[in-house]
């Protein structure tokens, strides 16, 4: 342990003899924090929304101005025919149809229940599709009930058997941001901390470095060791700037422990960093770990909970995920933000890393073979 001091030198000197690599450390966290949660936003707005009004009636333009009124939908246009707005659907011009029956002012004169309207909503994008059809259909709802109550001789009836009171807990504004913030920063700590370490040390195999560290007395510990510190210590810094950064920008500090944060953060970064020096020991060349660093990193997202919650995928898929460590700590920033969560409330997510930690730095440490 006496020469750790030493390669933990070589290792900082290294690192900042690239001009490039400490720009990219500061550069990657704002690009990812100031760019990503307004790109990666799964909100659905502006809808083009095209309409067929058969009835042409001081009520069928007032439900268009209301739609139009929606942040939800864009009106593309006032079709006059259901046929030439399904070609405009079939050309992408359209997301969504609104189709309104004729006699819709009538139907409201005689108290009549009036003729049911169509919508046509695009679901090549599922998720779009569901979300824009329930957004409209609750603003026609909305509408006939305003229509309603301001007629008290129609049969439709304003009044609920029960009175609904909603509250939304832990992100109040149901701002997606607030969602996929959390997220980002558990992507930001893989690529920097965890794979990282790995293109350093294939790297020192391709100008020849590793052969000399190979023919000194270190030991394969203290080798793994004075690789792993460095990329910890930038975890934490790289930590602490996104938290001021995210505070400065959107406002946005954990409701709950900041101890229990960096605690769980510290024994991440010990996991993936692990794993980075698994994938560089077995790796010959740069092309070969960056290939198995990109086919790890895209299973680890899309099967870390970060766009999808994983209980909604299929019973083999969960069973995988549990093997994901990206899963557990999107669990505990989310947690922590969000829900105000202790350590205590974390205890499972927190023994997971600890046996992610354990398993990826012994194989590292193994897996590395010292020639003499």
């Amino acid at each position: 342990m006496k020469v750790l001091p030493f390669i933990l030198e070589k290792e900082f000197k290294q690192l900042m003899r690239n001009s490039f690599l400490p720009k990219l450390l500061l550069m990657f966290p704002i690009m990812v924090l100031l760019v990503l949660p307004w790109a990666a936003d799964m909100e659905v707005r502006d809808v083009s929304l095209v309409t067929v009004d058969n009835d042409h009636s001081p009520l069928s333009r007032r439900l268009l101005h209301k739609l139009s009124a929606s942040e939800y939908f864009h009106l593309y246009g006032n079709i006059d025919s259901y046929e030439k707005a399904l070609h405009l659907m079939e050309s992408g011009k359209a997301d969504a149809i609104l189709e309104i029956p004729s006699g819709l002012e009538k139907s409201r004169i005689t108290g009549n229940s009036p003729r049911p309207m169509l919508v046509v909503v695009n679901a090549v994008n599922g998720s779009k599709g569901s979300i824009a059809g329930s957004y409209l259909q609750s603003i026609i709802n909305e509408y006939w009930v305003e229509v309603s109550s301001e007629s008290p001789g129609t049969t439709v009836s304003t009044s609920l058997p029960v009175e609904v009171s909603t509250q939304y807990l832990f992100n109040p504004y149901l701002n997606y941001r607030r969602y996929m913030i959390p997220a980002l920063m558990v992507t930001m700590l893989t690529l920097l901390c965890g794979f990282l370490p790995a293109l350093n040390v294939v790297g020192e195999k391709e100008t020849g470095t590793i052969e000399q560290i190979n023919v000194t007395p270190v030991n394969r510990y203290v080798f793994i060791l004075g690789k792993l510190i460095p990329y910890w210590l930038i975890g934490f810094l790289i930590l602490t700037f996104a938290l001021i950064l995210v505070r400065l920008v959107y406002g946005f500090v954990p409701a709950g422990s900041l101890v229990a944060l960096y605690v769980l953060v510290l024994i991440f970064v010990f996991a993936m960093s692990g794993l980075g020096l698994v994938i560089s020991n077995y790796s010959s060349t740069m092309q070969q770990s960056l290939f198995v660093i990109w086919f790890c990193l895209i299973i680890f997202i899309l099967m870390s909970g970060m766009f999808t919650p994983t209980e909604s995928m299929p019973d083999w898929a969960r069973y995988i995920s549990m093997f994901n460590p990206l899963k557990y700590l999107v669990q505990v920033m989310r947690s922590i933000y969000l829900k105000g969560s202790t350590f205590s409330d974390l205890l499972p997510q927190a023994a997971a890393l600890t046996g992610f930690a354990i398993v990826f730095d012994a194989w590292a440490v193994w897996s590395y073979r010292k020639k003499s």
